[in-house]
């Protein structure tokens, strides 16, 4: 804990089912780019460090998660460990929303009575109705906000529409000066994790909308 009585090293979690864009939103966030093909990720963490206005430095913790959820010991290790959660759907499919509900569920569950700030992303906000969006914002936000009392935010990894919002609401939600970008702050360290193995490229006829 830093002298100001904000924590000194925060750790954020995504969390989806596979294909929803956890990735190319980290990836959008850090380097400001988007990749149209589909790597599958096991699990990567990425640091970085950034001095705030206070001239504190704060350890920031990104980890990006499988949607495959192979390892279910690891995946209630960094629930019980971390700080906020965005949980990730994409638009144009609801059952990926269906699974952002039991992660809600599983994530309360195994916190107990300690808290857990959530953020539900809508990623793909960039679709339309005729490109296949089925999940309306104002549906998606009214059981967020008005039944979980979660923040809610869309985003499109792809355009890097909102992308920033995403994790201005997490660190928000954890009391961390939430004016970062990258481009702004001085960016010290950016370390994916040694051990993170991806499996080969899955090349899909439609890879060109994921996002």
């Amino acid at each position: 804990m830093s002298t100001s009585g904000r924590p000194n090293k925060v750790r954020l979690v995504l969390l989806g089912a596979a294909g929803v864009g956890k990735s190319a939103l980290i990836r959008r966030f850090l380097h400001n780019r988007f990749e149209h093909e589909y790597l599958r990720t096991v699990e990567e963490l990425h640091v970085l460090e950034y001095d705030t206005a206070d001239s504190a430095t704060t350890r920031l913790e990104i980890l990006d998660t499988s949607g495959s959820y192979s390892f279910p010991a690891m995946r209630e290790l960094c629930i019980r460990h971390s700080d906020a959660f965005a949980l990730v759907y994409a638009v144009d499919d609801p059952g990926s929303f269906q699974e952002v509900r039991r992660l809600r569920d599983e994530i309360l569950e195994l916190r107990g009575g300690k808290s857990a700030p959530i953020t539900v992303v809508g990623n793909k906000s960039d679709l339309t109705e005729a490109e296949g969006r089925a999940l309306l914002a104002a549906d998606v936000m009214s059981t967020v906000e008005g039944e979980w009392d979660a923040n809610f935010v869309e985003a499109s990894a792809r355009t890097g529409g909102n992308a920033m919002g995403v994790f201005r609401a997490l660190l928000q939600q954890v009391d961390v000066p939430h004016r970062l970008s990258p481009a702004l702050n001085r960016r010290r360290d950016l370390l994916p994790r040694p051990a993170v193995k991806k499996r080969p490229p899955l090349r899909k006829s439609n890879s060109c909308v994921l996002s």
